[in-house]
C-alpha cells in the first residue's frame, strides 16, 4: 500500500501570469468620487488542459468590476496559471486536484494581482475574500450529478 502511495505525485512546477487587463472608463472623473463605496460584481471560472503526460495547466480567471454610482470605476480581469505534475492518483482524486487545490494554490497568487493592479490604477486596494475551493468543487460534481439524473429521466 505504501508502494502505490509513493507513486503518487503533485508537485507545482511552475506559477506565471498568464493574462491581465485594466479599464478604467469613467477615469479622470472616478477619482473625485468623495465617498468611495463601490459595489464589486466578481466573475470566477476555472479550466485545465494536459500538457504532457503528467503535466497539467491549470487557469483561474477572475473577473472584477467596479461600479460606483451606476459607472464602471474599474474592470480588471486575470488570468492566474500554473503547470503541476499530477500522476498516480485515481480519476476522481485527479479530477480533485484539478478542480480544487491547483485552484487553491492559485488564488493567493490572483488575489495580490488583483490589488496591485486596482492600486496602480490609482483606486484603494480591493483585497478578495477568501474561496473554499473545495465546496465550489463538491457543488460543481453535484451539479453535473443531478443533470446527468435529469437528462436520463427525460423520456
Amino acid at each position: 500500500m505504501s508502494d502505490q502511495a509513493d507513486k503518487k505525485r503533485f508537485n507545482i512546477l511552475k506559477i506565471y501570469l498568464k493574462d491581465a487587463s485594466f479599464e478604467s472608463p469613467a477615469a479622470p472623473a472616478s477619482f473625485g468620487i468623495k465617498q468611495w463605496d463601490p459595489k464589486i460584481d466578481l466573475n470566477m471560472t476555472n479550466s485545465h488542459s494536459q500538457i504532457g503526460d503528467d503535466r497539467f495547466e491549470a487557469v483561474l480567471r477572475i473577473t472584477v468590476t467596479a461600479n460606483q454610482d451606476d459607472q464602471t470605476a474599474f474592470l480588471i480581469e486575470i488570468q492566474q496559471a500554473g503547470l503541476f505534475e499530477i500522476s498516480g492518483f485515481s480519476e476522481d482524486e485527479h479530477n480533485y486536484l484539478l478542480g480544487s487545490q491547483c485552484m487553491n494554490v492559485l488564488f493567493p497568487y490572483v488575489r495580490e494581482q488583483i490589488s496591485d493592479i486596482a492600486v496602480r490604477g490609482g483606486f484603494p486596494p480591493l483585497l478578495l475574500s477568501p474561496v473554499n475551493f473545495d465546496t465550489l468543487y463538491q457543488r460543481h460534481l453535484q451539479q453535473r450529478q443531478e443533470k446527468s439524473g435529469e437528462a436520463q429521466a427525460a423520456p
